[in-house]
């Protein structure tokens, strides 16, 4: 019913309505209409600020052997900051092939340095984002429950070990790390036909996790405390394993992602860092 036939039509000369007192009149009809029309805009629901406007976000390519540490790295960063970080691990060569091809990346956090120095000279970093932010530890790692003892990196060469889980050396920096350490025991010829590849190191330990390998070479980080044995491979063995990250250059998020690179680099992240099992990097 609209106002006009709740109220019905004023008359044009002024009457009093019975019992009233009240003289209707045209202009004070109008003002009654005019206030039920705010009344009800006033009670349809608004949209709260929260909908009207989205947390920040970044995509952050990771190498795999960050998954457990960035886990913490990033919701602690949230915590402070309220930029929401969303990881993409994986094989760092991979990653790096996925940035050159366009995807939507804000950061990349490499296994090594090669890959963020390609990518910086393609042009597809933005300039001076460039930095190291740890150096990893390689393992050879036994799953829990694993009835095989070994007490150095030499024993896998007995028959007792029948299937090793090694990264693809060519797109996984810890899977180089492992064959070039077992080059310098000079035990790679008697190994390298026990090896079973596999396409990032979480992989490499899903392999020994799930009985489709004995052994399985990883970072330190993805070996954590009550998680099987393991055993450190002498760091003179083979290369540093140093850890690059660079801001992508097209990422409409640069603020956002300078600010996820400072808290890495800061005590607080460098912290969460040695806990899970890596170095700090050192300066170049």
């Amino acid at each position: 019913m609209s106002p006009l036939q709740l109220f019905g039509a004023p008359n044009r000369n002024p009457t009093v309505s019975e019992g009233s007192g009240f003289i209707w009149t045209s202009p004070c009809l109008r003002a009654v209409i005019c206030f039920l029309a705010l009344l009800v805009a006033s009670c349809q629901p608004q949209p709260s600020k929260t909908s009207q406007s989205k947390s920040p976000e970044i995509v952050v390519a990771a190498a795999a052997n960050l998954t457990d540490a960035f886990a913490e790295v990033g919701a602690r960063f949230t915590s402070k900051t309220g930029v929401r970080v969303v990881f993409s691990f994986g094989a760092t060569a991979d990653l790096a092939k996925q940035i050159e091809n366009g995807a939507p990346f804000d950061l990349f956090a490499a296994a090594d340095t090669e890959h963020v120095d390609s990518l910086e000279q393609k042009g597809l970093l933005t300039p001076e984002t460039r930095a190291l932010y740890a150096r990893g530890r390689l393992v050879m790692w036994l799953p829990p429950g694993s009835s095989l003892k070994a007490l150095r990196i030499e024993d896998i060469i007995t028959k007792d070990f029948d299937r090793i889980a090694v990264a693809k050396p060519d797109v996984a920096p810890y899977g180089r790390a492992t064959v070039e350490s077992l080059r310098a025991l000079g035990i790679w010829s008697q190994v390298e036909p026990k090896v079973i590849y596999a396409q990032n190191v979480s992989q490499a330990k899903q392999y020994a996790s799930t009985g489709n390998a004995e052994v399985a070479f990883l970072p330190l980080a993805l070996a954590p405390p009550g998680s099987g044995t393991y055993i450190e491979v002498n760091a003179a063995l083979h290369g540093p394993i140093d850890q690059a990250l660079g801001i992508v250059e097209n990422s409409p998020n640069q603020t956002a992602a300078r600010q996820f690179v400072e808290f890495l680099l800061s005590d607080e992240g460098q912290e969460i860092m040695v806990r899970k099992g890596y170095r700090r990097p050192i300066s170049e």
